[in-house]
This record gives C-alpha cells, sequence and structure tokens, in this order.
C-alpha cells in the first residue's frame, strides 16, 4: 500500500506551512516488533524520525510497509510541532499536571482541617432544627 500523491502533496504543503524541512529530520529504521509475523521481524519496517531543531521523535511501526509508516511519522511529528508551536504543549502539561495534584493523598493537616470544617458545618445545622416541645 503506497500513500497517493494527493497525500503527499498535503504533507509538503503542511511542512512549508509550519516552515519544516526534510533536512531537519534524521530519519532511521529499525526492525519491528508486534503482530506482522516473519516480514516485520525480517524486514527494518519501523521508522524512527527526529526533528533536529526542537529534538522531537517520533516512532511509527503501525503498519507493514515502510513507506507507509514514513508517512505516518512525518504526520505525527508536524502534529507534534504543531502543538508545540500553538502553546497546546504547556497547556496539556499543565492539565496532567492538576490532575496529579488531584489524584495526591492529602497530608493529615488537611485532612483535620476538612474534619474540623464538617464539624463545623454539623454544629450549624444542628442549630438550624426546632427546639423539641419537651425542652431539651
Amino acid at each position: 500500500m503506497i500513500v497517493s500523491p494527493e497525500k503527499e502533496a498535503a504533507l509538503a504543503a503542511r511542512m512549508a506551512a509550519l516552515g519544516v524541512t526534510e533536512d531537519e529530520f534524521r530519519e532511521t529504521f529499525v526492525r519491528s516488533s508486534g503482530p506482522g509475523g516473519q516480514k516485520v521481524n525480517k524486514t527494518a519496517t519501523c521508522v524512527h524520525l527526529v526533528h533536529l531543531p526542537t529534538g522531537l521523535a517520533v516512532k511509527c511501526q503501525q503498519e507493514r510497509s515502510q513507506a507507509l509508516n514514513r508517512f505516518l511519522a512525518r504526520r505525527l511529528l508536524l502534529d507534534r510541532i504543531e502543538r508545540l508551536r500553538k502553546g497546546l504543549v504547556e497547556a496539556e502539561k499543565a492539565r496532567r499536571e492538576k490532575i496529579r495534584r488531584q489524584k495526591r493523598k492529602r497530608s493529615q493537616r488537611a485532612k483535620e482541617k476538612i474534619l474540623q470544617d464538617k464539624h463545623r458545618q454539623a454544629d450549624k445545622k444542628a442549630a438550624r432544627t426546632r427546639p423539641s416541645p419537651d425542652g431539651e
């Protein structure tokens, strides 16, 4: 399965729009692993692509064809470069950090403070109840 000329042209146009050239890439081929049987064990179809100015790296072994993996690796790398330039990388990193903080175990002091707030709220609610006719 070969990549169509239209898709190649679209990729080239996207590279030009981002200001990325082919000489900024370092491309190496390694043997794939996983499904594909004897074919992937004997041929170097996995593409490792590095964008030298930014240091971003992509490894692609989705398909059994080296040509298709080269195309997919370039597309993935351009996605990452685009996100980096738009500042989405920092936003994504901040979002992950926020989730990590939310999942982190609370300190003993924080737990005590939450418990005190709960007791205070319970006391407020208890004070709102109507007095019983018995006087208690």
